[in-house]
């Protein structure tokens, strides 16, 4: 009896499993064949239970327990069109292959490459921002000539001018200095040392997918210079084998002049793919104060980036690019530019930049993914200033290989990486010298997902120096989900900066020049690198309401503080422009701590865009307290936009607060606004017209920017535009 008995309830057993199955699905880009991550494959919700499962790094979801009534399954994933597959029509052994269609309607990118993980966004344990294609293709016919703009308006990012005559710009985050944002291009660390960030804002957005900004020490990713932040410049990819071809050409009432053009398609059922930048600006040299110097310099600029890509199998993915970047740029006296009065005051910088960059990636396995990446670049300028001639080229190399693996709930990375810096000085009137800094950095991260509703990203970095020594940079962040609207996110980091003439640096002394005729050069045996640690932490609510109605709000809190910063302070030794500047490690720390807050509301036709930002930073020292100079204590940003069918319109604005000089002196405050018009006059045309601070705000109204001679002047600290209300109008037209 029980022998039947037992035997009954196998055949019981036998009859279940005959209707049940498992099966492996790869999802992929119908387009460009690369595998889709974090897309859901399930069932449809008229089989019960509903079984689904999320596909890994390499695209692969493994489903069991199927029931033999389930025909088909549903695959959804962000920024891509649902679609119903069959399950029939293949062994169970054999993996399925399923590819979506990207969405037809333009959505926020939420996929971070920064990190190497390639994780969307709301998956991190780190914070970061993304400003995706939609808002570049905005950018580009509104400020066509760079990406500054566009970063200016996020309220943790103040865009700092740091010449009153050449025009030139750099980042400054979470009020430190901008030598502490690591700048990248397509997560390549090339903009650094004597090539340093010159020009890099100076990019336009239309050969650009995304900008992702990093925000708080994640040195442990990329090596020293992440301290109070990371913002990495993300170029275009090819998406589709119809030919796509933008051009642009804009014109300011700042004598600006800009053509642009972009071309990308796939080829050969999307195994390989080109796209292709050429761009030139064309800016005259305005006096808008009427003292007789450059308020906005002469630029004339033109660039080149193709990349090509190719893919030989599903598993293999390369893609090689180049850009070239010639730019002649004169500020100074009007009169001695247009050749009049040739002994006054000129400033001209003439650089040439070359850069050959490629990424490949082989997945070994279903869940083994080998990159290699890399870039060599070349960099020369010359810069006449005080009619003294420096003149200098930079050979930068970065090369990494890592190893993405999953395992269970863990996402790890490992890699190693080459840096190398060789300056060489060419003939010219300088104290500089020619040096060769090379560093070889070791890096693993491991990104757990603990339970549904706690992740955890731990990070460890080892760097060695040539010359500042070694380095050894953890880092860990924790991600909580305490329900389903709410996000919150802690992270930890340490970070390091070495030494260089070329980088931006912090004053140390009231009056300290900066200009290459006077800089001495680094005594490694005396001048340490600087180290740092950084918390952060935000708390973050997302939702979409039945309505239509998208709610973003972020309330994050940081702290940093920089041990030892390398500034400048006067030398003993002088020449005919005053004494020379040498580099010391200060007698204090650097102290920065604030709070960053921000709202996205979509409504319909609708955007609202609310920002604040306080940081109080400062020196930290037994008897300097002083503030940081030129490093805004409140800023605030909103940006409200309304788009139908043909038309759409824009207003920004910024108040920008409690500045102060290197004496410590507080600067008037002020607010900016600016307001773009766009007709669509059908799906190829685009006119914009677009006006940057409306209200003419300018700091030469409040006081005197130049002073001295017109062959010897002097310049005050910039911490207000300089050439006032800006009007331009562009075309954009795209096939």
């Amino acid at each position: 009896m029980n022998f039947l008995v037992t035997t009954f309830f196998f055949i019981l057993i036998a009859i279940a499993s005959l209707g049940q199955t498992s099966r492996v699905i790869r999802v992929e880009d119908s387009i460009t064949h690369q595998p889709v991550i974090g897309a859901t494959v399930q069932s449809k919700s008229r089989v019960k239970p509903v079984v689904g499962a999320l596909t890994d790094v390499n695209g692969i979801a493994s489903l069991s327990n199927l029931s033999g009534e389930l025909t088909e399954l549903v695959v959804s994933a962000v920024g891509y069109e649902t679609a119903i597959f069959p399950l029939g029509g293949a062994s169970p052994v054999d993996t399925l292959v399923f590819r979506l269609k990207p969405a037809t309607e333009s959505i926020d990118e939420v996929t971070v490459t920064a990190t190497r993980t390639n994780s969307r966004i709301e998956d991190l344990p780190i914070k970061v921002e993304v400003l995706g294609p939609e808002d570049m293709d905005e950018e580009s016919a509104v400020v066509p000539g760079n990406v500054s703009s566009i970063l200016g308006d996020i309220s943790i990012i103040h865009i700092q001018r740091t010449s009153a005559v050449n025009g030139n710009q750099a980042i400054r985050m979470q009020g430190l200095d901008p030598k502490y944002t690591q700048i990248l291009r397509d997560g390549l660390p090339l903009y650094e040392g004597f090539s340093g960030n010159l020009g890099v804002l100076q990019i336009p957005p239309l050969d650009l997918k995304q900008v992702e900004i990093v925000k708080g020490s994640v040195s442990t990713l990329y090596g020293g210079g992440a301290i109070g932040g990371m913002i990495n410049i993300v170029s275009k990819s090819p998406t589709s084998e119809t030919p796509e071809f933008t051009a642009l050409i804009n014109r300011s009432g700042l004598k600006e002049s800009n053509g642009n053009a972009y071309y990308s398609q796939r080829y050969a059922g999307g195994k390989t793919g080109l796209t292709f930048f050429a761009g030139y600006t064309d800016q005259q040299a305005v006096d808008v104060t009427g003292d007789g110097f450059t308020d906005s310099p002469l630029i004339r600029q033109f660039n080149l980036h193709p990349r090509f890509f190719w893919n030989p199998s599903d598993r293999t993915r390369l893609n090689i690019g180049y850009a070239y970047t010639n730019e002649h740029r004169e500020g100074g006296y009007l009169p001695a530019l247009e050749g009049t009065l040739p002994n006054a005051y000129r400033n001209i910088t003439d650089l040439q930049r070359h850069t050959v960059d490629f990424n490949a990636s082989h997945n070994t396995s279903a869940s083994n993914v080998i990159s290699f990446k890399g870039a060599v670049s070349t960099f020369h300028r010359q810069n006449t200033d005080y009619q003294k001639l420096s003149d200098g080229r930079q050979a930068s190399v970065y090369l990494e290989a890592n190893d993405l693996v999953q395992v269970g709930k863990h996402q790890l990375i490992g890699g190693l990486n080459l840096t190398t810096e060789a300056f060489r000085k060419n003939r010219d009137s300088t104290r500089l010298v020619d040096y060769t800094y090379q560093t070889v950095g070791a890096f693993v991260q491991d990104d757990y997902q603990l339970t549904n509703k706690i992740a955890v990203q731990a990070g460890l970095r080892f760097d060695h120096h040539n010359t500042f020594g070694s380095f050894l940079l953890p880092r860990i962040s924790v991600k909580l989900k305490p329900s389903e609207p709410w996000t919150v996110r802690l992270s930890v980091g340490t970070g390091y900066k070495t030494p260089n003439l070329f980088v931006n640096q912090t004053p140390g002394q009231l009056g300290v020049s900066l200009i290459f005729p006077r800089l001495l050069p680094i005594n490694p045996a005396t001048v340490k690198a600087e180290r740092s640690i950084g918390a952060n932490a935000d708390i973050a609510y997302s939702k979409t309401f039945e309505n239509g109605l998208s709610v973003q709000v972020d309330q994050a809190f940081y702290y940093t503080i920089v041990n030892a910063p390398v500034v400048s302070t006067f030398a003993s030794t002088s020449s005919n422009l005053g004494a020379y500047t040498q580099f010391v490690n200060a007698p204090y720390d650097l102290l920065s701590v604030g709070t960053d807050t921000y709202v996205r509301l979509e409504y319909k036709a609708y955007e609202l865009y609310l920002g604040y930002n306080h940081t109080l930073s400062r020196r930290n020292g037994p008897a300097d307290k002083s503030f940081l100079a030129l490093a805004p204590q409140d800023k605030f940003s909103t940006t409200l936009a309304w788009e139908n069918d043909h038309f759409r319109f824009g207003v920004e604005t910024a108040y920008v607060g409690r500045q102060y000089l290197y004496t410590n002196q507080q600067v008037p405050n002020y607010w900016f606004f600016a307001g773009a018009a766009e007709y669509h006059y059908n799906e190829h045309w685009r006119l914009v017209l677009n006006a940057e601070n409306l209200f003419n705000v300018r700091q030469a109204r409040y006081e005197t920017v130049v002073t001295g001679s017109i062959s010897q002047p002097t310049f005050r600290p910039v911490w207000a535009p300089l050439e006032g209300r800006i009007v331009n109008l562009a075309l954009k037209y795209t096939l």
